[in-house]
């Protein structure tokens, strides 16, 4: 790899980000979980024994500066790959340098930035050379390694999350870049505060708006109104697909069922902002109305469907507010996860009994043939029966009474298990012939 650096490349312009990029593993910001004393990465160079790693964290937290700095602190071979602009012939001129070091006595560090964009089948080209020790892999990644890496790489490398980077982070950079421009950023107490915001976690970001900000020629501070229209706000992370999109609807869900409708707005309103579909939103309410409220409150399921007919009608942005109504009915509602309790339990039941008939009593006989076979022999009809209740058994004869319903005492399901012991009651009765019903 030719690494040489140009006649004129130290006059080139750098961005402000690239230039405080840190030159040792303990200037890193944020990362201490993994660099501080107590730090796994830390342990392991210590022990000289550098193992292969993935690096998962969000934009802008440090993971291409720290496989640079681990290359550094040791006498690897330093390779590094960008899956977006890389193929299968760039990795087997890294893999062929790789083996040449390996006869020459030196060991290669491969960092691959982006590693989940590459498929499963460059994938699985790393295994033999990082299995062999022919390289040391770091992997850098935004997405979760579960859904995006193979689980043949995964068990040979470890993971580590990074953190997106706190306000005190944050401002450890801002500090280095007063310090590197030479003066202070022209901003007030607020407007600082709400510049960190703005980077959402995100240092390189910040470094960028900051940048923006030393640019600027004006007198006095700026206040967060003038910075709102100086400079762009971070883009919320989210992708509909991947981590962000579970993340949040679990993050939504969650709250629903724990009766916190404030909460459940505020990941309402963050699928939306990160361009979820509210269709699908819709779904998972009228989904939760079923699964979570129940017939605790069976108007629930109603208030879920007309919120989705709702946004079908008039779209976005006004059909939005027919699903935060819906979440706040939702999470307010009495709860009850009976309904689908008993329907997982019935479910079981069933495969476990196989394909027992009914009883003869319960069938109809439209033939002479089923009749004189006893089909229907001995059915009473309910309504004929007091109080429109004959008590009879309806589950199949090789098989006991089973209870899967089990309804709770909130909301309307007090009533339904009133309704359920009552006849409960009067069944075992007319079972035994102690009907005592007037």
């Amino acid at each position: 790899m030719n690494s040489a650096p140009g006649l004129f490349e130290s006059e080139a312009p750098r961005p402000l980000a690239d230039r405080l990029r840190p030159e040792a593993l303990d200037t890193v910001v944020g990362q201490d979980h993994l660099l501080g004393p107590d730090g796994a990465i830390l342990r392991m160079i210590e022990a000289g024994r550098l193992a292969s790693i993935v690096l998962w964290g969000p934009p802008g937290t440090g993971k291409t500066t720290i496989a640079r700095l681990l290359a550094q602190n040791t006498d690897l071979v330093f390779e590094p790959l960008s899956a977006v602009f890389s193929g299968v012939a760039d990795l087997r001129k890294v893999f062929e340098r790789a083996n040449s070091n390996r006869l020459a006595g030196r060991g290669t560090l491969l960092f691959i930035d982006e590693i989940h964009r590459f498929n499963r089948a460059q994938q699985d080209g790393f295994l033999p050379y990082v299995e062999h020790g022919t390289v040391v892999l770091i992997g850098a990644t935004t997405e979760n390694p579960s859904f995006e890496l193979n689980a043949a790489l995964l068990s040979r490398a470890q993971v580590f999350v990074l953190n997106r980077l706190d306000d005190k982070a944050l401002e450890t950079l801002l500090r280095r870049a007063e310090d590197a421009v030479g003066r202070e950023l022209p901003l007030n107490a607020d407007a600082r505060i709400a510049l960190k915001a703005m980077a959402d976690g995100d240092g390189r970001f910040l470094l960028n708006l900051a940048e923006e900000l030393f640019a600027l020629a004006v007198e006095g501070p700026i206040d967060t109104g003038m910075l709102a229209q100086t400079v762009q706000r971070r883009a919320p992370l989210y992708d509909k697909s991947q981590e962000g999109h579970y993340n949040l609807i679990s993050a939504l869900h969650k709250s629903l069922r724990g009766s916190d409708c404030d909460a459940a707005l505020y990941w309402l309103a963050r699928m939306l902002d990160g361009g979820e579909d509210p269709r699908y939103i819709a779904r998972r309410l009228l989904r939760f109305a079923y699964e979570d409220v129940g017939l605790a409150e069976p108007q629930a399921a109603v208030q879920a469907l007309t919120a989705w007919e709702t946004f079908e009608r008039i779209g976005s942005p006004e059909g939005e507010l027919a699903l935060a109504q819906a979440v706040i009915y939702l999470a307010t509602a009495p709860k009850s996860n009976a309904a689908y309790k008993a329907y997982g339990a019935a479910r079981r039941h069933a495969k476990d009994t196989g394909s027992l008939m009914p009883p003869k009593h319960i069938l109809n006989a439209p033939t002479n043939l089923m009749k004189d076979l006893g089909y229907g022999a001995g059915y009473n009809y309910d309504h004929d029966a007091p109080d429109a209740f004959s008590g009879q058994d309806y589950f199949p004869d090789d098989t006991d009474r089973q209870t899967f319903y089990d309804p709770v005492e909130r909301g309307f399901e007090r009533e339904l298990r009133k309704r359920l012991d009552y006849w409960d009651r009067l069944r075992k009765e007319r079972s035994s012939g102690e009907d005592r019903t007037p």
